[in-house]
């Protein structure tokens, strides 16, 4: 059995906001086993137009992406909660293997099962091309800016 990864749903305001604020800690350590440890073993997901079901093919996939988006730095913000879901708006900044710099901007769809594990994840993003000089996601997000609305440009 997994052990559990607080905080449990049914979500508050606060303890939503702390889920999604480990997702993004997690996430920008871009260790793709570390990530897929969140999720259920048998969890689901639809990311753009790839859809993946449990952990091994979530850090397969997580890996391929991390090589592919380099120097990739996210911003996850709460949108909307509800019982065992989570709404989240995200934006993240990487660069391709020819340098281009790309700004991405995403919903995602959370449910979790009781152990606080993510069973279900969709995705849609959205791909803006931006020149290096408009970065403005430089790493994991510093401590004097969480809890802070990230803003859409």
């Amino acid at each position: 059995m997994t052990a559990a990864r607080p905080p449990l749903p049914p979500f508050t305001r606060e303890t939503a906001a702390q889920k999604v604020q480990a997702a993004e800690d997690a996430w920008n350590t871009r260790d793709p086993h570390k990530v897929a440890l969140a999720y259920s073993e048998d969890s689901v997901w639809r990311n753009r137009d790839t859809f993946l079901t449990g952990r091994a093919e979530i850090a397969r996939f997580l890996t391929a992406k991390w090589a592919r988006e380099r120097q990739y730095a996210l911003r996850k913000d709460l949108w909307a909660f509800d019982g065992n879901r989570i709404a989240v708006r995200f934006q993240y900044e990487s660069q391709d293997a020819e340098g281009r710099w790309w700004r991405s901007y995403g919903n995602e769809l959370w449910e979790f099962d009781e152990q606080g594990l993510m069973s279900r994840r969709e995705a849609s993003i959205d791909d803006v091309p931006i020149e290096e000089s408009e970065r403005r996601i430089l790493g994991p997000r510093p401590d004097a800016e969480r809890g802070l609305t990230f803003p859409l440009q």
